[in-house]
Formats: C-alpha cells, structure tokens, sequence
C-alpha cells in the first residue's frame, strides 16, 4: 500500500514538472501580474465601427442573452463638428455576431427628450454592465436651452451644456429593448462649492462586486470662478443597489504623486471586479503611470478606493499598430473590455481617423490568449 502511494506521488510530481505553463492559472485568470499590454495584437482593418454621417464614440459591448454582441455607444452628427458631443449626441446600440464584429446599427437606444428633463439634451459615455438577468447603462445627461451657434469650447455657451453633466442610469431586458431611465441623476454634483465635483460630474464606470455592491467611478470637476472650471479629478461611490443611493468617497483617485500641478491625470476609467481585486484602464493623459501620454494603464485596488498602477501598467500605448503594419494617427480613448470568466479578449477604443477630427470610430484590439503570454 505504501510503495503504491509512493508511485502515484512520483507521478503525480512527473507530471506537474511537465505541464505546459499556462498563464491564465499563473494568473489567475485576473491577477495582481495581468499583463494586457503582452497580449495586444495588431488590429485587422475591418475591426472598426464606423457609422456614415456621424461620429462614433464611446464604444461599450456586453453579450447579450441571445449569443450576440451589443455595443452601446455615442454618436452625433459629422456636420456639428467633433466638440457638439454635450450639445447633440445621443447612445446607440449595434449588434454583431463576433465581438470583433462587424457591428451593425440598431437603433437609439437614449435619445434627447426634452430639457424638463436633467438629460434631455444630450447622452454619452455609455457604459453598460448585466447583472442577475439585468443590463444596465450608466451614463452622462446634459440640459440645457443655450443657443449655440459654433460648438466649439471657444463658444462661451457651450459650456453651459458642458457644466450640466450629471450621472444617470437606465435598464432594460435585453442590450437591443427598451431602455427605461429615471427621472433624476443617481450621482449629481456636491452642494459643497469648494469640493472637488462641484461643477460637473461625468465619465461614468461601473461593476458589481461579488457582494453584489455597485462601484461607480466618476469624472469631475471644481469651480474656480471661471466658466471652464478648475482642475479634473476622478471620483469612487459605492452602492447597495444600481439606483443608489450612491456614497460619495471622501479622496480622489488615479492620482501620481508628482501631478499636482497637471490639469488632467487620467481619464477614461473602464472598471471590473475578479477574484477579490478591482481592476481599472484608464487613459494617461499625461504619461504619470506608464511613461506613454495617451496610452492606456492598468490600474488595481483591493478596496475600490485605493489605487495603483498594476505590476504591468502600460495596456496599450499612444498609437496603436493596423495589421498591416502601419500606425495609427490618433491615440485610442474610451477603453472598454470584452471578458469572458474573468479573461480579457477584446479591447475596444474610440479614434479619431485623421488629423482633422473629421470623422471617428471605434476599433477592436483583438488580446491573445493569456496561456500563450508568458509575463516579462
């Protein structure tokens, strides 16, 4: 009995030394070592959403029950120029078969409603996440009845429609149904005029926990006596419910230690929850976390409230590489990722394809497979 015992431990031992690496269990599928930027691949030119007469953005993509792939996101007419996003956008949703694509409109998903209305004049920043049977879109509204006659920043009543940013959210059955919101933000701006959010709240993000407890992590920004604001921070509120009520984090995060001075950090938060970690991408504004400005950084935190750059920081950097070789002429924004168990496939990015900002779209990064992507 015991020399049989022996020979199953000598060959259970041959066999672990044997066993091909494997870097999903490394790991663990989302660990503290994950290593997006080693999985990125050059992106196949039919990987882009483009929408004729409209600008793309935001681009967010769950499965829905169905099988298929749902991609809520931004657009607004080519014609108003790239800066109307808080005047006229509006979220969309398209439909594919693969999550690469090819995404195919629907339909207007939240469209202007009137300005009795918190967002009644414009939507954007979809960022959709399903839960328990549930798909939820969380979002920023815009109100306001400023003329505009050049939307541009320059224009001084474009910035009432860019002060006017608050959070909301809505639900729905299915990514392609009927989206119900409600009829007040669930994350608006403090009372507190010295505060950091002050002035405007947007750039919503969001996930669930597996206590079932809703993280939303916020762009925001203080008054400083001028109509454009003052310096741009992000936010963490926690709640029990997806309607809130929303607790407010009393510090900011994704902060450097040397960004005092810098206007904006980081932008742009994606969030998920694996494994008992939060994990974020958000965009370098200023090269603070990956030495790249406008590449996109990993970020982790045990509580939702304190956070680092991961061990492996830099996802993707300030351009990005076309299959067939060239480079992009524009940074990607907006990041999103497609998961399946806890494992990144796709990464999706809003670019502008010129110069010029005449027109965008959003592309989809195709991620290797983890168990081929040995950390360096």
């Amino acid at each position: 009995m015991i020399k049989m015992l022996q020979k199953t431990l000598v060959l259970i031992f041959i066999l672990a030394l044997f066993k091909p690496y494997d870097a999903v269990s490394q790991n663990n599928e989302s660990s503290p070592d994950l290593n997006i930027g080693a999985m990125v691949q050059p992106v196949p030119l039919a990987n882009k959403f483009i929408e004729p007469g409209y600008y793309v953005w935001c681009g967010s993509v769950t499965k829905g029950k169905d099988g298929k792939f749902y991609m809520l996101y931004s657009r607004w007419p080519l014609k108003d120029g790239f800066y109307s996003w808080p005047v006229t956008s509006e979220i969309a949703v398209a439909v594919a078969d693969h999550p690469a694509g090819p995404f195919k409109y629907l339909k207007v998903a939240l469209p202007a409603r009137g300005t009795q209305f918190w967002d009644g004049s414009a939507t954007h920043n979809p960022a959709v996440v399903s839960y328990k049977g549930k798909y939820y879109l969380y979002y920023m509204g815009t109100s306001s009845n400023a003329v505009i006659t050049q939307p541009v920043p320059a224009s001084g009543n474009w910035w009432h429609y860019r002060n006017s940013q608050r959070i909301g959210v809505a639900v729905a059955d299915n990514p392609d149904g009927d989206w119900k919101r409600i009829d007040k933000p669930v994350l608006s701006v403090s009372p507190d005029s010295t505060s950091y959010d002050a002035l405007m709240v947007s750039n919503p993000a969001a996930t669930f926990d597996d206590k079932g407890r809703v993280i939303l992590l916020y762009k925001m920004v203080c008054k400083n006596g001028k109509i454009n604001g003052g310096q741009v921070h992000f936010g963490v509120a926690f709640a029990d419910s997806p309607f809130g009520p929303f607790v407010k984090h009393n510090k900011t995060i994704f902060e450097a230690t040397d960004g005092a001075k810098e206007w904006m950090v980081a932008e742009d938060p994606f969030v998920w929850f694996h494994n008992g970690s939060y994990f974020a991408i958000v965009r370098d504004v200023v090269g603070k976390f990956t030495g790249d400005s406008g590449a996109f950084a990993l970020m982790i935190s045990k509580n939702g409230t304190d956070w680092q750059p991961a061990k492996y920081p830099k996802v993707v950097g300030s351009t990005f590489l076309w299959e067939n070789g060239e480079k992009s002429v524009s940074k990607l924004e907006r990041p999103c990722l497609y998961l399946e168990n806890g494992v990144p496939k796709y990464l999706y990015g809003a670019t502008r394809a010129n110069i010029e900002q005449t027109m965008s779209y959003n592309v989809a990064v195709p991620l290797q497979n983890l168990k081929n992507v040995l950390n360096k």
